[in-house]
């Protein structure tokens, strides 16, 4: 992925499309995987919540 893939410029604004890490602060973004957001620097993990599919009756 190349940088500026990360971000989006709408008008005069510039918006980032992936999440900043809360450790490492503005500038480190999280990797977006299937079932969490993770950071290459620290390895700081969040995992996603999965929403269970409902039994049938």
């Amino acid at each position: 992925m190349l940088k500026r893939e990360l971000y989006e410029v709408d008008q005069d604004k510039i918006k980032r499309g992936r999440r900043f890490c809360p450790k490492c602060g503005p500038g480190v973004f999280l990797a977006d995987h299937n079932d969490r957001y993770t950071c290459g620097k620290c390895r700081y993990t969040e995992f996603k919540k999965q929403s269970k599919p409902k039994e049938e009756k």
